[in-house]
């Protein structure tokens, strides 16, 4: 049986934080982030593509107080946002790989499911709004908005100023559609799925799918994901090319291979940033305890490169 890889692409890997967002931006970005996927196709790896949608999905909501504050158009639930983000992202993916496919005489199906990810109805998260999301406001128009609609508010650090929604990210513990996905992917076809961590929902006490006002983490639904198709590898591709130990210090040190055991004994020591690495480290972890040959983190335009990127494995991989 082939080989198949999970590739999770960053939000800012088709919207960098410097850039406006237009769509020529976009496009450009995703087409030379999907370049580097080609050596796994030529290597006959069956492919599934996860993706961010925070810079997105930031846009849309915006967007959404825009047409509130000037239009009077109501604004949408989170869940709609998500959804909406998946849909313009994986049309964007599917569009710039088929013209890949096609420019290297490569002829493969690619196609684009919105994709929910079913989370606990009382996951302890929702106590704990923590994700920030949409723009940034002034403490006294936060204030009013509170009032308002009981939306949760926080303060950002020092580079990011004012103040910001916080909604809840709970974990992901199941992705609808997943037997869909993996046999869509082991017959060769390339499936853009799970986009933005998929669109958070949970099942009530009869079993209907309720949507829920949240927002999950895209590393570790991407990792569920995998494990739960069977996948052999795990790719999550950021912005740079291996995971650091004491990063920022006089004792910073790369670490290209990594095992289970002291990947997670770095973890418990905070060798890693909560809102950057961690998460992606514990995303990184959950694929191979659940069974996953490999976990590779590296900088995007570095993939091909087998001299870059961070390996986690069990054990270390000789």
């Amino acid at each position: 049986m082939k080989k198949l890889a999970v590739v999770a692409l960053g939000g800012n890997a088709l919207l960098r934080d410097n850039q406006l967002g237009t769509i020529d931006e976009q496009e450009q970005n995703t087409t030379d982030t999907l370049e580097n996927l080609l050596f796994l196709i030529r290597e006959d790896y069956d492919l599934v593509i996860t993706h961010g949608n925070g810079p997105q999905v930031g846009n849309i909501l915006m967007r959404n107080d825009a047409g509130e504050e000037n239009y009077g158009i109501p604004q949408m639930p989170l869940d709609i946002c998500v959804a909406d983000s998946q849909g313009g992202i994986g049309y964007m993916i599917e569009r710039m790989l088929r013209n890949i496919l096609h420019k290297n005489g490569i002829h493969k199906e690619v196609l684009t499911l919105v994709t929910m990810s079913v989370v606990e109805e009382n996951d302890p998260a929702f106590h704990l709004p923590s994700k920030r999301v949409g723009k940034t406001y002034s403490k006294e128009e936060a204030d009013r908005i509170a009032a308002e609609k009981g939306w949760i508010f926080q303060k950002g650090n020092k580079r990011e100023g004012g103040y910001r929604r916080a909604v809840p990210s709970p974990k992901p513990i199941e992705i609808i559609n997943e037997k869909v996905i993996e046999k869509l992917a082991r017959q060769g076809s390339i499936v853009v799925a799970s986009g933005g961590g998929g669109v958070p929902v949970y099942r009530d006490a009869e079993g209907r799918i309720r949507p829920s006002e949240a927002v999950i983490d895209k590393d570790l639904a991407s990792a569920l994901l995998g494990a739960r198709i069977g996948a052999d590898e795990f790719y999550i591709l950021t912005d740079v090319p291996f995971v650091y130990i004491n990063y920022g210090t006089p004792q910073q040190e790369v670490k290209e291979f990594l095992n289970y055991k002291d990947t997670s004994s770095y973890l418990d020591q905070g060798m890693f940033g909560e809102g950057d690495m961690a998460p992606k480290i514990r995303a990184a972890l959950q694929f191979i305890e659940k069974g996953g040959e490999k976990s590779v983190i590296t900088e995007a335009f570095k993939l091909e490169d087998r001299s870059y990127g961070t390996k986690i494995t069990m054990e270390y991989d000789d």
